[in-house]
C-alpha cells in the first residue's frame, strides 16, 4: 500500500504544468477574492482588535464617561 501512494506522489511530481489563459485568469480571480476576503474579515473585526491593543480605561474614567453620556442624551 505505501509503494502504491509513493509511486504516485512521485509520478504526479513529474508531470510538466501548463497554463493557459482560462487558468491564468482563474488564478488572478483567486488572488483578488482572497485579499478581497482578508480585507472584509479585517474590516468586520476592527473593533475587536481595537479593542485588544487598546488602553484599558479606569473604573471611575467608565463611570464619568456614562454620565457625560447620559447628559448629552437629555
Amino acid at each position: 500500500m505505501f509503494s502504491m501512494n509513493s509511486f504516485a506522489f512521485f509520478s504526479l511530481a513529474s508531470i510538466a504544468i501548463y497554463l493557459d489563459p482560462g487558468s491564468g485568469s482563474f488564478l488572478i480571480q483567486l488572488l483578488i477574492a482572497g485579499v478581497a476576503a482578508l480585507g472584509i474579515g479585517f474590516a468586520s473585526q476592527w473593533s475587536k482588535i481595537k479593542r485588544l491593543f487598546g488602553k484599558k480605561k479606569a473604573k471611575s474614567d467608565e463611570t464619568q464617561d456614562e454620565d457625560e453620556d447620559q447628559e448629552s442624551n437629555a
